[in-house]
């Protein structure tokens, strides 16, 4: 059987925000077994999975991103929508827009230190869509 929801995520930084406890919220009663899909619905955010105890992993991370994908770069032509919309898209691309984490005993199935994340890549960006899909 197939579950499927769309969510809309309130509008948040540029940053890595951990919302774990919002993709529960939002969760159907999960199976016994299974896999839970998530998807971001745009092209300058993503999603991933990582240490959800120490916050300080969430700057290091945008520190770490930004240095590596720059704005302001004079290779990007495209440049209409402002200097942090091409880097936000080589981001997403980069991080990744969908995530897949097993359920297990009608729980998610994430390591001890795990969360998920969702990364904003715009200065501003908008209310943002999440596609969850439970699998059973």
């Amino acid at each position: 059987m197939i579950e499927q929801k769309e969510i809309t995520l309130s509008r948040y930084s540029r940053g890595y925000h951990l919302v774990t406890h919002v993709i529960k919220e939002n969760l159907p009663d999960l199976p016994e077994q299974g896999l839970l899909h998530i998807l971001v619905k745009h092209t300058s955010a993503g999603i991933t999975l990582n240490e959800n105890a120490d916050p300080t992993v969430r700057d290091d991370f945008e520190s770490f991103i930004s240095q590596w994908i720059p704005e302001d770069e004079s290779l990007y032509s495209h440049t209409l929508e402002g200097s942090d919309d091409m880097p936000a898209h080589l981001k997403s691309s980069v991080v990744g827009a969908e995530v897949t984490i097993p359920i297990t005993n009608k729980k998610l199935n994430l390591g001890t230190w795990q969360g998920i994340y969702f990364c904003e890549f715009r200065n501003f960006g908008s209310k943002r869509k999440l596609v969850l899909t439970v699998y059973s």
